[in-house]
């Protein structure tokens, strides 16, 4: 039966482990996998602009073997009107997985129902799945697990909170998200998390005070203040969320050994201090390589091999 990634909630947390676990084997031995996926397509849907998204799952398609067919949105019909339902049909009969980094995920969700093979969401306004694999593999590395780590993002409550959290609880992590008021994470996915949480031993929380997010955590995360589609509100959101960047004085805050974590693309001196971002506890540019070793990890998984 074919499963689709557009979604972490669909997933055991036994099921995530594993794709972290194997993750972790193709960064190791990654001349083990050349050629494991040779002769397959993966068409990647782009309705977002990318650098991250698009190199990591075209790179990690031709080092297993394959190929990753970029199609913007204004390269295929969805752009004049087609159907998803009939775009995912079509493409079934031509590749072997689709990717898409859309705005709405009711347009990765419909994708996946009317696809007869694999839909990975490579991001949508709702999740962003993909990342908090590479994410919690970055962690995994630096302190020899997930259950139990405390992790604290510090921003927005956007996509990417929303995929810690809930990836987070899969996995057993303590994950707290500290917001302004109003720019809370959706009610929904929090309660995903919550469910995780009681199931693995994890735990979530959502906080406006950073000092109580952040005290303990031993990685700190954040993202920028308007996501992409949103450059129209970025002027009042810089206002409200004055006081929520991660200054070297809010770093300070956390464990002594913490890492700082970013997604990027990253904005110096609103979000975050240069002096975080590019200072000696960063992990930014091991947390961006390790979407590529997760993704290739994932692909694998959903393409049985």
């Amino acid at each position: 039966m074919k499963r689709d990634y557009v979604n972490e909630n669909d997933w055991a947390p036994r099921e995530i482990e594993g794709i972290l676990a194997r993750a972790a084997e193709v960064k190791k031995d990654p001349g083990r996998y050349r050629g494991a996926l040779a002769g397959r397509t993966l068409a990647m849907i782009f309705e977002k602009s990318s650098t991250r998204t698009r190199v990591s799952f075209e790179a990690g398609m031709f080092q297993l073997g394959g190929i990753g067919m970029f199609l913007s949105s204004r390269d295929l019909q969805l752009g004049r009107g087609e159907p998803i339902s009939d775009t995912a049909r079509v493409l079934s009969r031509y590749v072997d997985a689709i990717m898409a980094r859309v705005f709405a995920q009711a347009t990765v969700d419909g994708l996946a129902k009317h696809a007869s093979i694999p839909v990975i969401n490579g991001l949508s306004d709702l999740l962003h799945p993909c990342q908090a694999l590479a994410d919690f593999q970055t962690v995994q590395e630096r302190f020899g697990g997930v259950r139990g780590f405390p992790l604290c993002y510090v921003g927005d409550g956007n996509n990417v909170a929303h995929s810690l959290l809930v990836t987070g609880a899969k996995l057993g992590a303590r994950v707290s998200v500290v917001t302004p008021k109003g720019f809370e994470p959706q009610p929904e996915v929090v309660g995903w998390a919550q469910a995780a949480a009681r199931e693995t031993g994890g735990a979530v929380s959502v906080t406006t005070s950073i000092e109580e997010g952040i005290a303990g955590a031993r990685a700190v995360y954040t993202d920028v203040w308007a996501s992409m589609g949103q450059e129209q509100e970025a002027a009042a959101r810089v206002a409200a969320f004055r006081g929520y960047a991660v200054t070297e004085k809010v770093f300070r805050m956390a464990g002594r050994d913490a890492i700082f974590l970013h997604c990027l693309p990253a904005h110096r001196g609103e979000e975050v201090e240069a002096s975080v971002i590019d200072g000696p506890a960063s992990a930014v540019f091991d947390q961006a390589e390790n979407r590529l070793h997760a993704q290739k990890a994932l692909l694998l998984t959903l393409l049985g091999s």
